[in-house]
């Protein structure tokens, strides 16, 4: 018996020294693959550096431009693109009253749809109520054999279910795959409308269940308009809550939990301690009391709208009474934390700077220059970037040629062909008005047939995305300041009821003392406190979950930005990346948890960012109680300077060199626009 113990100790030993090797290999190997992942960031540094120095024009005699010497296959690291859908055409306040049509399926078509989508990487995320009535509106379609289903270039707006036969999936010329029975394709296109990314051809003749772009986005909003209307009256129901403002009503609406109960359960025991409040959505339930004798005494039955546990919220966590539920039965559930950090208002930014005389004389004198000023009193001086349907040029004014501002210019008919007429007027309204020292200034607008003019501030430092491409990633004091300087451009916007919607360092711009600045407002839209908006737009590594899954969105998701924005000037690179959009979205909606943090990210840094970066918009930080101020009293910027930076007294981590209002030279290289514009001259810009 002795010598089995020992045996036994003797094997154990062996086990732990064992696994203390095999942690010791981790933690080298760990090492490694960090010092490997420096060396390729270093390696990527210096070719981009050697990009940019080989891609500078050079002349021969003539003074003609020589052609760039980086090969046309040769990888480069490029400026991301943001995506803009459609502008919704559906009206929210009518949806509870469009009539969906349902097409007839066997049994056997219905599970096998419902199977596919529960198997999709991106349907999978939708609620149940959702896929079942995506399955009844897909309507059935046939395609013979050799027949092309999709075509890569083609624009898109159906997804597709294969019930029967076999296609096959092929990019630019080359076969990707083959796919059968019971898979979905094709739905990047219900997200906005998009060019098709490859072609799909039937191999067999096959049998197919759509849907297309319209449906889907009405039963996406649909039932998510209906949800927060019914949980907005209940909680307006509720007497302690009636006073609250309807933005903090609205956001206590989506912070509500479904929980379901079976007959007898158990939803509170008296005695037990518990912080939840509780509304009946569906069901009854009974409420009983244990008297002195230890007998329980019924005290009342309660339905659907009536409440319990609201004691619960205001701290005083000793449950009074027993609540059984009756039947099957369905709760909204809330709890004190999450009470606690959304009820409070929205606090307003320190307007007091832009209430002073000194400030209004200085704006309308600003107002009286620009209003007497033309296109003809500028020179064009080269091009500062380029842009989807834009590029910006730096223009020296002929009168003052110490004097230059940058000129947006954007292509007519490109916006009427893209229908992005809204967008551009409401980023020329918000712009107008944005007097924050970390916003980009717009001083004037002009137009012409071609083209639309925007006459704005020139920060001469260059983008942040440079910046970031030259330094790899930034330390946390650097990331601090940026991230700092975008929290004050965001606390200005959102106390307004402005959501930007585009955060990226490609729209972060540098001013000559390396102060940031936020550009480019084309995704920008006045939304109202405690309102939604459910337009697609975005950069698609920085969107956040509800704008992909058509749940409407708001400021929140700027916070979620934020945490991208973040990680990514820590890091080197965003945490969700794909090789295509789709792929992109997929991996956003599994969630930051599921995200590997390098190293080199600190533990508070990495807490901020998973606060920022909470799935449900309710629970992230900035977008509670206190706003934007929460993210600024966050552990991370303890000590950080908030006066000095909104008053400019602290030094930026990296001073441009800037030699005078009309050096480019933080701007990389862009050639001439030789393409030849159509004129546009509908009247739709009158207002520009």
């Amino acid at each position: 018996m002795a010598g089995t113990l020992r045996d036994l100790q003797l094997a154990l030993q062996l086990k732990i020294e064992e696994l203390r090797q095999r942690d010791t290999l981790i933690d080298e190997l760990e090492l490694e693959l960090d010092t490997k992942d420096d060396l390729i960031r270093q390696l990527q540094i210096e070719l981009d550096r050697h990009r940019i120095v080989t891609s500078k024009p050079t002349s021969n005699n003539s003074g003609t431009p020589l052609p760039s010497p980086v090969g046309p296959d040769e990888p480069q690291r490029s400026k991301r693109q943001a995506i803009s859908a459609e502008p919704t055409s559906l009206d929210p306040s009518q949806l509870s009253d469009v009539t969906l049509t349902s097409y007839c399926k066997t049994k056997e078509s219905r599970d096998l749809i419902q199977r596919a989508l529960m198997d999709n990487d991106f349907m999978k995320h939708l609620e149940h109520g959702q896929i079942i009535t995506i399955m009844d509106c897909m309507y059935p379609t046939s395609v013979a054999s050799g027949c092309c289903v999709i075509q890569e270039g083609d624009d898109g707006s159906t997804v597709y279910v294969l019930e029967e036969g076999t296609v096959q999936v092929m990019k630019q010329g080359k076969k990707l795959c083959t796919i059968g029975p019971e898979k979905v394709f094709g739905e990047l296109a219900i997200l906005y409308n998009c060019t098709r990314t490859a072609t799909v051809t039937a191999l067999t003749d096959i049998t197919l269940w759509a849907i297309d772009r319209q449906i889907f986005q009405t039963i996406m909003m649909r039932t998510g308009l209906i949800k927060h209307s019914q949980y907005t009256d209940f909680l307006r129901s509720v007497p302690s809550f009636q006073t609250l403002p309807e933005d903090v009503l609205s956001k206590l609406a989506d912070v509500l939990e479904e929980t379901h109960y079976n007959d007898s359960d158990y939803i509170i025991r008296q005695g037990a301690t518990g912080d939840t409040f509780f509304i009946i959505s569906e069901g009854k339930v009974k409420v009983t009391q244990q008297n002195s004798n230890g007998e329980q005494v019924m005290e009342k039955n309660m339905t659907k709208g009536e409440w319990f546990g609201e004691q619960a919220l205001k701290g005083e966590d000793v449950r009074t009474a027993s609540v059984t539920a009756i039947g099957d039965v369905t709760c909204l559930v809330i709890d004190r934390e999450s009470f606690k950090q959304l009820i409070g208002g929205l606090d307003s930014v320190n307007n007091k700077q832009y209430d002073s005389d000194e400030l209004k004389a200085k704006l309308q004198a600003e107002a009286d220059f620009f209003s007497s000023v033309s296109l003809n009193d500028f020179n064009v001086i080269c091009t500062l970037g380029m842009g989807g349907f834009s590029r910006v040029e730096l223009v020296q004014l002929k009168s003052d040629p110490n004097r230059s501002f940058a000129l947006k210019v954007l292509k007519k008919r490109h916006i009427l062909d893209t229908s992005q007429q809204g967008h551009i007027l409401s980023e020329r309204r918000i712009m107008i008005e944005a007097h924050s020292p970390f916003i980009i200034r717009l001083y004037r607008t002009f137009r012409d047939t071609k083209y639309l003019y925007m006459l704005l501030e020139v920060c001469l430092g260059g983008e942040l995305w440079t910046l970031l491409r030259e330094r790899g990633l930034f330390d946390d004091g650097t990331t601090r300041f940026y991230t700092g300087c975008v929290i004050e451009a965001l606390a200005f916007l959102h106390s307004r009821g402005i959501i930007y919607r585009d955060l990226k360092p490609e729209n972060i711009i540098l001013d000559h003392r390396g102060y940031a600045k936020l550009v480019d407002f084309g995704f920008a839209k006045k939304v109202g406190l405690g309102k939604k908006t459910w337009t697609f737009c975005g950069t698609p590594e920085y969107v956040a979950p509800e704008i992909i899954l058509n749940k409407g969105h708001d400021n929140s998701a700027d916070c979620w930005s934020l945490g991208i924005l973040i990680f990514e000037l820590l890091s080197g690179s965003p945490p969700f990346s794909g090789s295509d959009p789709m792929k992109t979205y997929n991996i956003i909606l599994r969630g930051i948890d599921m995200i590997a943090f390098p190293k080199k990210i600190t533990k508070s840094a990495a807490i901020l960012i998973k606060r920022l970066c909470r799935d449900n918009p309710s629970e992230r930080l900035g977008n509670q109680k206190n706003g934007i101020k929460d993210i600024q009293k966050h552990k991370w910027f303890e000590g950080f300077n908030w006066e000095g930076l909104r008053q400019g007294t602290i030094d930026a981590p990296f001073t441009p060199s800037v030699e005078g209002p009309l050096d480019n030279s933080n701007f990389d290289f862009f050639p001439e626009d030789t393409e030849e514009t159509p004129e546009e001259d509908s009247g739709w810009d009158l207002e520009f």
